[in-house]
Parts: C-alpha cells; structure tokens; sequence
C-alpha cells in the first residue's frame, strides 16, 4: 500500500476522496438535490450492497479459477459446470440431511475430488496445451449440462438456509426522516452479509495459504520453474492436483451459497463461468488480490447498470473489461 501510494499519489488521493464521498452518501442524510439526482437513497445503498454482496460471490467462484487458470495455466472452461453441480449436490445432501452445512461440506469435497480426476485425467495429460485443453473442457461443460439436465431437470431450486440466517437486520443507516422527527433506518438480508463474511473469510485464507505456508510456496515456484521444483525433491503432479482440488472445491462450495442467495438452474454454469473469466481477466490472472478487485468492480457494475440504466447494463461489465485490456493488459493486479 505504500509503494502504490509513493508511486501513483495522483490515485491515490483521488481514491481517497471517492472513499470518503461514498461514506458519507451512506451515513448522511441526503439533501433534496441528491434525491432528485440518484432517487431515494434506500435504493442507492441497496444497489450498493446488492453489488459488494454480489461480488464476494464472483470472488468465490473466480477464486477457485483464479487458482487453476490463473497460477496453473490450465484453460478449464468446465468450471462453471464444476459451481452447478455443486449446487446440485448440496442441495440434495441438505435436503435429505436437513443440515445445510453439511450439504456445504459435501459439494466441497465432491467437486474437489471431479477436479482432481479432471486433473489426473485430462490436464495432466495436455499440459502446455492451451487449445486442447480449451476444447476438451467445452465439451466436458456441455455434457455435463446435459447430464445434470436429465438428472435434476429443468426445475430451479431454492436452498433453506439455518433459521438464524432468514430475514434482515437493521443497519445503521439513516434512509429518511419522517416529518415527525422519527429516523427510518434501512434492513438489510443476514444472509447476503454472511456471503460478504464467507468471501472476506476465504480471500484471506487463500492469500495466506499461498504466501505464508509451504505448500504455497511450493504451488508458485511449480508454476515459475516446475523443473527445479522437481528437482529438488518435490512431487509436483501431487502438489498440482492439490491445486486443482481447492480450486474445483471452491466451485462446488460457491454453488451451495450462490444457490441459497439466488437459486440454482440450467443456465446458471455459463453465466458464473463468463463472470470468472471477467473477473480473472480484470482483476490480473493468479492474483487473490485482483481476483477480489475484480469481483468488486463486476459485482457493483452489474448492480448499479440494471438499477440505474437497465437498457445498457449488460454491456457495462463488458465494456470495463474492454478498457482494462486496453489501458493495463496484465489487469489491475496482475503481474507483466
């Protein structure tokens, strides 16, 4: 933080200024000339909830791919099949059970071990082979649709999350004041905030794990030279197909909380996949970091253009991507 300070000062101040604007368009209570400019401020700060909540869920999605695509090089398009299918797994478990962390549990380590096959299998016997690879994972994604399609249907489903996590929870936000005095605060679903908590939970300890233990370190210098790696001792298919797992699990747990926040259906495996790649793609490939930069950026785009400009909302995520290609190629945190 202080080298980007020292070195870009400009931007700095200026996001500094954004940050203390933004806060106190939460906090304040807004003049009539806001309100007739951005509409009623309950709106705004839903908006902007809808958006940061929405982006701890891209992050965990884009987290695992950030893992495979991003660190490994491997072009594993089946991972939004890997986000559906873990939905559908624990849904079923959790449905069976009536315990909707043990559902959690079990869409973890089923799509870990998918991916460890997927890995074993498939990459391992592609490496370095980037369109190959590209191919083969299409077809493994629409076959996989098609399967999950004859299983599960065309139903959606809507997961029952624990008791504690149903309803909302007051803010301290003021949304208006009455004409009697009274201060109206804004509610907010407990359970969006607990997806924030999960992926603030879950960015941080992947950011540990691969910069403060060994295997981290292992993962990054099997990605740098894996030939020394090799030759020093290390068994680097084990410590890739480790990879490989955490990143297929983290598709599967992300199913099980984007399908209670939202629902699960066919359709849904290309829309996370398309929005992990944006995300990866923004945010700078094999960065955790940008990863969560980029999933804050597409989340509060996709909210702020269907509440604010619905026409043309779709075409905003794409078009911060165009101009991060054009200004920074590597993304905001990747490396050149």
């Amino acid at each position: 933080m202080r080298n980007f300070v020292e070195r870009h000062t400009f931007w700095a101040i200026v996001i500094l200024v954004a940050a203390a604007l933004l806060v106190w368009m939460i906090f304040a209570v807004w003049p009539d000339w806001l309100v007739q400019m951005l509409g009623r401020k309950k709106t705004f700060v839903n908006t902007l909830l809808n958006g940061i909540t929405l982006g701890g869920l891209y992050f965990l999605v884009a987290s695992g791919f950030t893992l495979i695509f991003g660190l490994m090089r491997n072009v594993n398009l089946a991972h939004g099949a890997m986000y559906l299918l873990g939905g559908y797994i624990g849904y079923e478990i959790s449905e069976y059970t009536g315990n909707w962390f043990l559902g959690l549990a079990v869409a973890f380590l089923a799509v870990g071990i998918s991916g460890i096959l997927l890995q074993v299998l498939i990459f391992r016997r592609m490496e370095g082979d980037d369109l190959r690879q590209t191919l083969v994972t299409i077809g493994i994604s629409i076959i996989a649709a098609d399967v999950m399609l004859a299983v599960w249907t065309g139903t959606t489903y809507q997961f029952s999350p624990p008791e504690w996590l149903f309803g909302a929870t007051v803010l301290p936000v003021i949304s208006v004041i009455k004409s009697s005095g009274a201060e109206v605060y804004i509610k907010y679903p407990i359970y969006r905030l607990a997806v924030l908590v999960v992926a603030v939970a879950v960015g941080v300890g992947l950011w540990l794990f691969l910069n403060r233990t060994k295997i981290g370190m292992m993962i990054r210098a099997g990605v740098n030279d894996r030939e020394m790696l090799s030759a020093s001792g290390v068994n680097v298919q084990l410590v890739f197909s480790v990879v490989f797992a955490l990143g297929a699990g983290l598709a599967g747990f992300a199913g099980v909380i984007g399908g209670t926040a939202l629902s699960i259906a066919p359709g849904e495996d290309v829309r996370y996949l398309l929005a992990s790649l944006v995300v990866v793609i923004v945010g700078g490939l094999g960065s955790i970091s940008g990863a969560a930069i980029g999933a804050l950026i597409i989340g509060l785009a996709e909210q702020f253009g269907l509440a604010y400009f619905p026409t043309y909302g779709v075409v905003l995520t794409f078009l911060i991507m165009v101009v991060v290609l054009a200004v920074r190629p590597q993304g905001i945190m990747g490396e050149r």
